[in-house]
């Protein structure tokens, strides 16, 4: 045997794997090729393809010299040489081998062949091979091409999981903001990776209210993103059906308590804001959001009213209420914020997020969030990002000279304080 023409052979063969358009088409491509380029060298003169599903494989389509034989012929995955190629990642085997069914084979047309296992087990190549063609030549060259395969079968499955989260993630950030009373809401997610674990939503509740949220699963990434997921649709439709809001909270955390995903610990802010101003909220362990008093330039903060969701499944939450008046803005944020690093370790800092904004009063809600994210970024110095940063900014619209604040049915503000928990307060 010419090793070196052995081994220009794979790599033409390898070659077939850029081509293909997704993962079946890549394998496609690969048998075709193998066949077309090894017919000589190594005897092989055709193949057919088997996906498994459940616990046997199927037949999809033949290439080469194969017989032509109906497509969706089943074999079972525990049939001697699938199991050995399943177990190696390929097999040989002839009619003298006591595991071959003889009459299945006999049916292909097949008196010796080689079976390739790619991608988890999920697809299996099958090669008639030539009685007199070398056994070791032929494991060398097909051992290479299935590692190269299988690596690149595995690259485009965990890409396909990855456009599929990226396109939930999208799906489940809100594409329309609630236009209610005097207040303007603006939302921004930037991922650390092509997807992450923060999540921010706003819900429409009528004429005069609006909820807003914004979560953070532990970690990032692909787990994260589904878990955030779950958060979206729970939440929505606790919030949906009317129920009460801490009580929706404690029934999403004993949901996430359940989870198998080892990715199970949530923050999650959320809060229903009037038209008059009055707002309740929850705040399961997350970062306290900013309330920025405009008259005084001041900031409370949204504190914790229970712990973060999962860990605990009897954990109990409270609601709490602010009151804004007009011009006054609150920020919520996911702690990629306050924890973005610079070159020397420095924290960006709860400080310098409080001091930014009071420079960003009085710009609109789109403004402070982006004056926030590239401030963040500045800080980094272009660093990759640590972890997923998301930031929103609800601004209740500064009085105008003239407007009676009874006329408008405003109230008095409200000092933060535990409520009792209960159905949506009214708005007068």
């Amino acid at each position: 045997m010419d090793y070196r023409l052995l081994l220009k052979n794979v790599e033409k063969t390898l070659e077939a794997i850029e081509g293909g358009e997704d993962v079946l088409a890549t394998i496609v491509r690969v048998g075709e090729a193998i066949v077309r380029n090894f017919r000589n060298e190594l005897g092989i003169l055709g193949g057919r393809l088997y996906m498994r599903r459940e616990n046997q494989y199927v037949l999809e389509r033949g290439f080469g010299r194969s017989r032509r034989v109906p497509s969706g012929i089943t074999v079972s995955a525990d049939y001697g040489p699938i199991r050995r190629a399943e177990e190696d990642g390929l097999a040989l085997a002839d009619l003298d081998d006591p595991s071959v069914d003889r009459e299945l084979e006999k049916r292909l047309g097949v008196s010796r062949f080689a079976a390739v296992s790619f991608g988890e087990e999920r697809y299996l190549l099958s090669f008639d091979v030539h009685p007199r063609a070398r056994e070791e030549d032929l494991l060398l060259a097909l051992g290479i091409i299935r590692t190269v395969v299988d690596s690149k079968v595995r690259t485009e499955r965990l890409e396909g999981l990855m456009q599929d989260a990226r396109r939930i993630q999208q799906s489940i950030l809100p594409r329309a903001v609630p236009q209610v009373g005097d207040f303007e809401l603006y939302g921004l997610s930037l991922p650390a990776e092509a997807v992450g674990g923060d999540f921010y939503d706003f819900l429409p509740l009528g004429d005069l209210s609006f909820g807003a949220a914004i979560a953070d699963a532990s970690g990032h990434g692909l787990l994260a993103a589904l878990l955030v997921r779950d958060i979206y649709v729970g939440l929505r439709m606790g919030i949906g059906s009317d129920f009460k809001i801490a009580r929706t909270i404690e029934r999403l955390n004993r949901i996430l308590n359940k989870s198998r995903l080892t990715t199970k610990f949530v923050s999650l802010f959320y809060g229903e804001f009037e038209t008059n101003g009055d707002v309740v909220y929850v705040n399961a362990g997350h970062p306290s959001p900013l309330h920025l008093h405009a008259a005084s330039g001041t900031f409370s903060e949204l504190e914790s009213t229970g712990m973060v969701l999962g860990p605990a499944p009897d954990a109990v939450y409270s609601r709490r209420a602010i009151h804004m008046e007009p011009g006054d803005l609150v920020l919520l944020y996911t702690d990629g914020v306050l924890e973005a690093h610079d070159s020397k370790g420095r924290e960006f800092g709860a400080l310098r997020l409080k001091r930014l904004l009071v420079q960003a009063r009085r710009e609109s809600a789109r403004e402070v969030v982006q004056r926030v994210v590239n401030a963040v970024r500045s800080w980094s110095h272009g660093a990759p990002a640590e972890d997923d940063m998301t930031a929103v900014a609800i601004r209740r619209a500064a009085q105008r000279a003239g407007d009676n604040p009874r006329q408008s049915g405003e109230h008095p503000r409200v000092r933060p304080e535990m409520v009792p928990d209960g159905t949506r307060q009214p708005s007068g």
